[in-house]
């Protein structure tokens, strides 16, 4: 069994803390530094608790031969390869080292998610605190035990997989150092559907493997991301951009800033009313709890001495004196002084 991802850089994750949060800023950037740090910012501004970005070298990612996935030719065209539309949105070592010094002044965790070995041994220098796996990488053998070498918490996207290629991903991360691990359910669709989400498979991962699970949204909006908070997502990542018609294959899948704050602020609504699971009467319910619920009264005028029938009670508002429930208790016994008809039965009023 693998360790469950509990912790990131001192962040406690999992039931019982508030959902990690990754803004995924991808390659949003579209290769320029400035866009890349405003990121950053939206990202902090907005209460996120992580920014990430992808490392890459694109020749050893991606084969000149390869084309392009379909969701790439409807957001950018089919006039250039693959590699030539990833080839502008590297970022070299120089360009990690400073948005990383970035976030440490915005107070927001940098993660990466690295596409070839190269990539996996330059955020192991950079000592990132957890390697983010993409979906497309789970059965890339000398990758996974590459960084399962580095020691570091991983966070494993799902997109595109079986439950069973699932289960062979962990164990060969377990075989190869064991580090701790999260997963993340995810649909490999830009934009996605909703109706081919499906998160009750966060439900299915997290039964079979007793990990830390999560979910990785590309759906447009916001409502299936706290959905997933609502069904127990540890971990929510989603896509950001400064402008949903820029150039580039992921900004119409992606939040612009002022959609992320309104994911963030339901994320943290959604957490609250979660609650412990304990049924219990809380304090703000006491006052109508008194008004709206009734009390056993006099449905009569009553006289001192009077043996109570049936017919000389009833149940109403407000619920300050005998519960409606003590009905069956009360009848027989007889009153200590006159009553008004209406009035709320109290143990004063009765011998």
């Amino acid at each position: 069994m693998n360790r469950a991802l509990t912790a990131i850089a001192n962040r406690p994750i999992g039931p019982g803390h508030p959902c990690f949060v990754i803004a995924e800023a991808g390659v949003n950037h579209n290769g320029d530094m400035d866009m890349a740090l405003r990121l950053i910012d939206i990202a902090a501004d907005a209460g996120c608790d992580a920014v990430k970005f992808q490392t890459f070298i694109t020749e050893k990612e991606v084969s000149p031969f390869a084309p392009k996935a379909d969701y790439q030719i409807a957001n950018t065209g089919a006039d250039e390869s693959q590699l030539e539309m990833l080839k502008g949105l590297e970022l070299d070592e120089a360009a990690h080292r400073r948005l990383m010094e970035h976030c440490d002044r915005r107070g927001i965790l940098f993660l990466s998610s690295p596409f070839d070995m190269d990539s996996v041994a330059l955020l192991g220098r950079l000592e990132l605190a957890a390697i983010k796996i993409p979906s497309g990488e789970i059965t890339n053998i000398p990758y996974l035990q590459a960084i399962a070498a580095l020691g570091r918490p991983i966070i494993l996207s799902t997109g595109m997989s079986t439950l069973a290629e699932v289960g062979e991903a962990l164990e060969l991360l377990r075989r190869a150092g064991d580090p701790p691990v999260a997963l993340l359910h995810c649909l490999s669709c830009y934009p996605a559907d909703p109706t081919e989400v499906n998160l009750r498979a966060m439900d299915s991962m997290a039964h079979a493997y007793q990990v830390t699970v999560g979910y990785s949204d590309h759906t447009l909006g916001t409502s299936v991301a706290v959905a997933a908070v609502a069904r127990g997502a540890a971990i929510i990542e989603k896509h950001i951009t400064l402008d949903h018609d820029l150039p580039g294959p992921d900004h119409r899948a992606s939040l612009e800033p002022d959609e992320l704050q309104s994911m963030m602020t339901a994320i943290r609504v959604v957490e609250r009313a979660l609650g412990d699971g304990l049924k219990r009467v809380q304090p703000s319910e006491a006052n109508t709890r008194d008004v709206a619920r009734k009390s056993v009264c006099t449905s009569r005028v009553i006289a001192a001495g009077q043996t109570l029938r049936d017919d000389d009670l009833i149940m109403l508002r407000p619920g300050t004196g005998f519960p409606a429930r003590d009905l069956p208790l009360l009848t027989g016994r007889r009153s200590r002084r006159d009553l008004p008809a209406g009035w709320p039965l109290t143990a004063e009023d009765l011998e």
